[in-house]
């Protein structure tokens, strides 16, 4: 368990931020970066599950802690992508039960005939937002991945994840989903 006693230390005053192994890195460095965007994310999700139905709501906060599970993972460079007691890894089980719940929320949607506008129900809508800042911490994190190694497990997670959200919302608005109109209501 975490124990936070002092949130403020003084260390990120120049700029820099410590990694797991020690090492530190400019806060605008892309691992960082990466970091930032999946703590976003994490964070929209939170914001969305206060407008979901109970059963959602716990499902994404089992998300949240994925994503916890992630940043540190990104917060521990290295090419060894093994869990151990002291390196916490996103392992493919994690990826494999958003696949299941991906499968278990669209069976029971209609097919897609349109592309959705993000909207329909605010918690739908909120949904929406957090599935675009989950495809910008996939893009943070691909982007660090085309200079540094970065477990495969925590890309396709992130990928995932997007594709989750994109369903979740079209479950949340039962099928429902605002359409995209092709050049508006002219």
């Amino acid at each position: 368990m975490v124990k936070l006693n002092k949130i403020y230390t003084r260390t990120g005053d120049d700029g820099t931020t410590g990694l797991v192994d020690g090492s530190r890195r400019a806060k605008h460095d892309a691992r960082m970066q990466a970091i930032g965007d999946v703590d976003e994310a994490n964070s929209l999700i939170g914001l969305a599950a206060v407008a979901c139905a109970e059963e959602t709501a716990r499902d994404l906060q089992r998300i949240q802690n994925d994503l916890f599970d992630l940043g540190a993972d990104l917060a521990t460079p290295g090419d060894d992508f093994a869990p151990s007691e002291m390196v916490l890894r996103v392992v493919p089980s994690q990826v494999e039960w958003l696949e299941t719940a991906i499968d278990a929320l669209n069976e029971n949607l209609p097919p897609l005939r349109s592309f959705i506008l993000p909207g329909g129900s605010e918690a739908a809508a909120r949904v929406h937002v957090a599935r675009a800042a989950a495809r910008r911490a996939e893009r943070s994190a691909v982007a660090l991945a085309a200079g540094e190694p970065v477990n495969p497990q925590a890309l396709a997670y992130l990928n995932r994840l997007s594709d989750y959200l994109f369903v979740l919302a079209r479950a949340t608005n039962a099928g429902n989903d605002p359409l995209w109109v092709p050049g508006g209501s002219r």
